[in-house]
């Protein structure tokens, strides 16, 4: 047991405690991915079968990443354990089980664009216009309800407007054409195990057997439906561990639920809490403000964090004029910092709340030669040609795959056009059969032309031709022969253009990775390959090798770690980011999301903040984050605009210098020399005070609107205000700038 020597006490500790239930308590840095590592290799080594351990993540990455370190740790008898995500996890015990529910084996994972276009010709099918109702707001309505164990029948009852009952509507036919495709969502990955244990008494005693341990990774991230999964089948043993840190709870959009972490106590009052408050990532000045920034949350569960790292640079916030100005002061600093500590350019991330954000970013980035890699932009398996070649190979695997045979039926170009095609689809509805068999049998319908059910025939042929050769080839075999036989690859290269060119290699690279998955698994299946394409994510792509600065949101850092970090946009509306009023609990979420950003950093902190921004086409003078003063000055410098900052332009020898005039003279004001190195808020407006019930006032974004409801005082006071074409909202005062109409 030599390694657990790696550990400190408190983690030595959580490994040890192996039976019963346990929360371990995580903080930023602390070493959580070696405590569940090390704790999986002690029951190893302790005498449990690898097989009878269950580890669920939330990324594939770390999954494997953890599965390689146990390996090394314990030798190849580790490669029998079930770790992974909860939805590849799920995936392989549904397909496992399909008959139970009714589906088979094949069944395709929709992603997020398949579920869409289902949603809309479900609409369109229900006479439910598009544009007075949005498909995407009724399909996420309905992912949120998945994840809240909210079925159709149920959702219909508590509808409590016009939008609720269009989306009962639309959620239980949609369901519907589910099952009928022989399909599921990712939402379904979570709640078809639930149906599936509590309709199965006899299959939930069998995994309830075979995992008599159970670790749950980034338990704060859980949702309804993972946590419920989670419960059923520790149930028996009740040997269930779950690693996470409150404070890092960042996906309540997703519908992850911070409860689950805050009461996992009082489902388990026996359990055993061990505390991970040592960090080893951070400097102290770093450490030190995400600590005093996050106490100011009440849904938290109790920590003290501490490192024996040094206390490093202070951390640097810098006031920009503009979003352009920004990007030039990231830029510049890029380049002092490379030039002083010789740090790389993939030490370098820049983190942003919203996507919008990077562009500017982007264009300074570019335009002084320094190469980036964005996380989050368009994944490879979600480009055109390549979903394309998927879809063949999702028909070939599920032939009642209907979304996989709308997108290419006429892909390559047969001559079908989408009067044929609705015809094809209300002859497969109207008589309650499967549009593939439709195709089969193409001739029985009328007014389709002859040439166009010949092309119609030639598809169905083409298809059935590469589903029984299954059998005889290898399918890495089977996609290259069906590439070839539709002739993509030719048609791009004819075409001869950047795009097409782009294309072709793209479609190679395809097949590369497809053999590459082939020589890399004993058992590689058509199948196989098709859910581990379905449930990549935006960090699985990412290797963070390339010698480039890094761009991505807040969300999408969390878990990495970066010897310079900036955070930008610390401006009220961006960061906390508010479309509307700002609950207590959305407040909560937004200071554990800057939390994450600040605990991304090792060495060196920069903060940025503008005066001006450009944001939906239209100028804002944002106020400075109230998280400012939350973090506190002891560990700030804070930077103001210079008058004259020199800028590389272009790049190479013939780059040039520009001058940016922004605004005032460069200033630096030291921590613990007299001044305030922090921005005050802007003063709460005289109009304020004036501010009760049943005054009009004006909203820069909300417009005119009567108030309902004032209540609190000082900096907490609060106004409930009805807005004309925006509803009820909820604003306090102090940040809302409301002014009397």
């Amino acid at each position: 047991m030599s390694f657990l020597n790696e550990l400190n006490p408190v983690q030595q500790e959580a490994v040890k405690a192996a039976n019963g239930p346990v929360m371990i308590i995580a903080g930023a840095g602390s070493g959580k991915t070696r405590v569940l590592t090390y704790r999986i290799a002690h029951l190893i080594q302790c005498g449990v079968p690898p097989y009878q351990i269950l580890a669920l993540t939330f990324t594939n990455k770390a999954a494997h990443e953890m599965k390689s370190r146990i390996v090394k740790l314990v030798g190849e008898k580790a490669s029998q354990l079930w770790m992974g995500t909860f939805h590849s996890i799920f995936a392989r015990l549904l397909r496992r089980e399909a008959e139970a529910l009714e589906y088979t084996k094949s069944f395709t994972i929709y992603d997020s664009d398949d579920s869409y276009s289902v949603v809309k010709k479900t609409m369109e099918r229900l006479g439910i216009s598009a544009q007075q109702y949005n498909p995407n707001a009724i399909r996420s309505r309905i992912s949120a309800s998945k994840n809240q164990l909210i079925y159709p029948q149920e959702y219909a009852r508590l509808a409590r407007d016009v939008f609720d009952e269009k989306t009962a509507l639309v959620y239980e036919e949609y369901q519907k054409t589910l099952r009928r495709n022989n399909a599921m969502d990712f939402d379904d990955l979570l709640i078809k195990p639930i149906e599936l244990f509590q309709n199965h008494d006899d299959i939930l005693k069998k995994y309830q057997h075979r995992f008599k341990f159970l670790l749950v990774d980034e338990f704060q991230d859980t949702n309804r439906a993972q946590y419920e999964v989670s419960k059923m089948l520790a149930g028996a043993h009740r040997n269930v561990c779950v690693v996470g840190d409150d404070a890092q709870s960042i996906y309540s959009f997703r519908g992850a639920d911070i409860r689950n972490i805050l009461d996992f106590s009082k489902d388990y009052p026996d359990c055993q809490t061990f505390r991970l408050e040592q960090n080893y990532r951070s400097s102290k000045n770093i450490l030190g403000a995400a600590d005093q920034l996050i106490r100011f949350n009440n849904d938290r569960l109790p920590k003290d964090l501490w490192t024996e790292n040094e206390s490093g640079d202070p951390i640097s916030l810098v006031e920009c004029t503009d979003d352009k100005d920004e990007g030039y002061q990231i830029v510049q600093a890029i380049q002092e910092e490379s030039h002083r500590n010789k740090f790389d350019l993939k030490d370098y991330v820049v983190l942003y709340r919203t996507n919008a954000q990077s562009r500017t970013i982007e264009d300074t980035l570019r335009r002084n030669s320094i190469p980036y890699v964005i996380v989050g932009g368009v994944k490879f398996y979600e480009r055109k040609e390549i979903k394309d070649v998927l879809a063949y190979m999702r028909i070939i695997a599920n032939a009642s795959d209907e979304e996989g045979i709308l997108r290419v039926l006429n892909y390559p170009s047969r001559g079908i056009g989408d009067t044929t095609v609705e015809r094809l689809r209300t002859f497969a509805l109207e008589r309650g059969i499967k549009l593939y068999d439709v195709l089969g049998f193409v001739e029985k319908i009328n007014d389709i032309a002859d040439r166009t059910r010949k092309s119609v025939r030639q598809f169905h042929t083409l298809v059935e031709k590469y589903r029984s050769l299954q059998k005889e080839m290898s399918f890495t075999e089977l996609i290259r022969s069906l590439v070839d036989e539709l002739g993509i690859l030719k048609i791009f290269k004819e075409e001869g253009t950047p795009e097409s060119m782009s294309r072709w290699e793209n479609v190679q690279e395809l097949l590369s990775a497809i053999s590459e998955f082939s020589d890399e698994r004993e058992e590689a299946t058509l199948e196989s390959f098709l859910e581990e394409v379905a449930l990549v994510s935006d960090i699985d792509d990412w290797e963070g090798t390339r010698n480039a600065v890094t761009l991505m949101t807040l969300h999408s850092s969390k878990g990495l770690e970066f010897p310079v970090v900036f955070i930008a946009g610390l401006e009220e509306g961006l960061l906390p980011f508010y479309s509307n009023s700002l609950e207590r609990s959305d407040l909560e979420e937004e200071r554990r999301l800057l939390y994450v950003g600040i605990t991304r950093a090792q060495k060196k902190l920069y903060l940025t903040y503008t005066r001006l921004r450009y944001r939906f086409g239209e100028v804002s003078y944002p106020s400075i984050s109230r998280f400012m003063a939350e973090i506190g000055k002891e560990n700030i410098v804070h930077v103001v605009n210079e008058l004259h900052r020199k800028v590389s332009v272009g790049g190479g020898n013939g780059s040039r210098q520009r001058n940016h005039e922004a605004g005032r003279k460069h200033k630096i004001q030291e921590p613990g020399n007299g001044a305030d190195p922090m921005p005050d808020y802007e003063s709460e407006s005289q109009d304020a005070f004036e501010i009760h019930r049943g005054v009009i006032v004006v909203h820069e974004s909300f417009g005119r609107g009567k108030v309902i409801q004032v209540t609190g005082a000082g900096d907490a006071r609060k106004a409930t205000v009805q807005f004309e074409g925006y509803g009820v909202k909820h604003l306090i005062l102090r940040f809302a700038k409301l002014r009397l109409a």
